[in-house]
C-alpha cells in the first residue's frame, strides 16, 4: 500500500490500524509539519517512511511506487476516504486477469459520501470526454482508489523521483493531475482494466483541497495533453513479459 501524505497525523491514527494484514504499507510524507510520520509510526510500528522529493501528490506516489517490493501496488488516500476492507475486491480483480483496478464510485454496490452535486455531473462529463478520447468503457474517471501489478510501473512513465527539487515548479504529472495521467497512460498503453465497486466516504479530519471548477478544467487540460502524447509512438513492456513474471505472484497470492 502506498499512502501519500501532508499534514495527515490525526487521520492516520484513524486509519492504520484498520487497515487488513499486508506486506508492506509505505506511508510518502510530504514534510509535513503536524506529526504525521510519528503519528504514523505510532499507529503502525512497522511502517516505511519515504520523504518525497519534490512538492504534488503524483510526485508522492511515484516515490512510493519506486520504493515498493510487493507484487501488487494499492494507491490509499490519507484522509480517511478509502475503505480498507475493498482492498480485497481490487486484489481479486488483478488476480482474475487484470492490469489494473479502478476503483469506480459509479457501479452498482459503489457510492460516495462526500461527491457534491456538480462535481458528479464534471466527472461524468470529463468521463465521456475520456471514454471518446481512449476509447475506454470507464465509469468513473476521477477517483484515486485503484491498485495495479507493480510491473506496470514502466507503462505509467511518471516523472523521476530520483529528481529531487523542492523549491522549482512541479514535473508534469507531479501534481493532483496524477490520477487523471494515470488512467490516461493505462488506457494508452492497452493494458486489462477492470473497474471495481467502491464506496467513498467523508474525510474523516480536516478539509479538502478540491475546487469544483479548477480542478474540472485541470483534469479536462490533462486529458487533451494525455491524448496528444498518447498519439506519439512508444514502446511498451510486453504484455507477454508481464504475464510470465506474475505466475508466482498469483501462486503465492493465492495459498496466502
Amino acid at each position: 500500500m502506498v499512502i501519500p501524505a501532508l499534514n495527515e497525523a490525526a487521520n492516520l491514527r484513524r486509519i492504520l490500524p484498520d487497515l487488513p494484514p499486508v506486506d508492506e504499507v509505505i506511508l510518502v510524507d510530504g514534510r509535513s509539519s503536524d506529526g504525521t510520520v510519528e503519528a504514523a509510526r505510532e499507529a503502525m510500528p512497522q511502517i516505511r517512511v519515504v520523504t518525497q522529493t519534490r512538492r504534488g501528490k503524483g510526485n508522492a506516489l511515484a516515490c512510493g511506487f519506486a520504493s515498493a517490493t510487493a507484487d501488487i501496488i494499492v494507491m490509499f488516500d490519507a484522509d480517511g476516504s478509502a475503505d480498507p476492507k475493498e482492498i480485497a475486491r481490487f486484489v481479486d480483480a488483478l488476480q482474475s486477469g487484470a492490469d489494473f483496478a479502478k476503483g469506480s464510485r459509479e457501479m452498482t454496490g459503489g457510492g460516495s459520501e462526500d461527491l457534491t452535486r456538480i462535481r458528479g455531473l464534471g466527472n461524468r462529463g470529463l468521463t465521456v470526454v475520456a471514454n471518446v478520447l481512449f476509447r475506454q468503457r470507464f465509469s468513473d474517471l476521477c477517483y484515486g482508489y485503484n491498485a495495479f501489478w507493480r510491473d506496470i510501473v514502466p507503462v505509467l512513465d511518471l516523472p523521476d523521483p530520483a529528481i529531487r527539487d523542492i523549491h522549482k515548479n512541479m514535473l508534469w504529472g507531479d501534481g493532483f493531475e496524477v490520477e487523471t495521467v494515470i488512467n490516461c497512460r493505462v488506457a494508452a498503453g492497452g493494458l486489462r482494466v477492470r473497474e471495481v465497486p467502491s464506496r467513498e466516504r467523508n474525510r474523516i479530519h480536516g478539509e479538502s483541497n478540491l475546487h469544483a471548477v479548477s480542478d474540472g478544467l485541470r483534469v479536462l487540460r490533462t486529458l487533451m495533453a494525455e491524448w496528444n502524447r498518447a498519439r506519439r509512438p512508444a514502446q511498451q513492456p510486453g504484455s507477454a513479459d508481464r504475464s510470465a513474471s506474475r505466475s508466482g505472484a498469483r501462486q503465492e497470492l493465492h495459498s496466502a
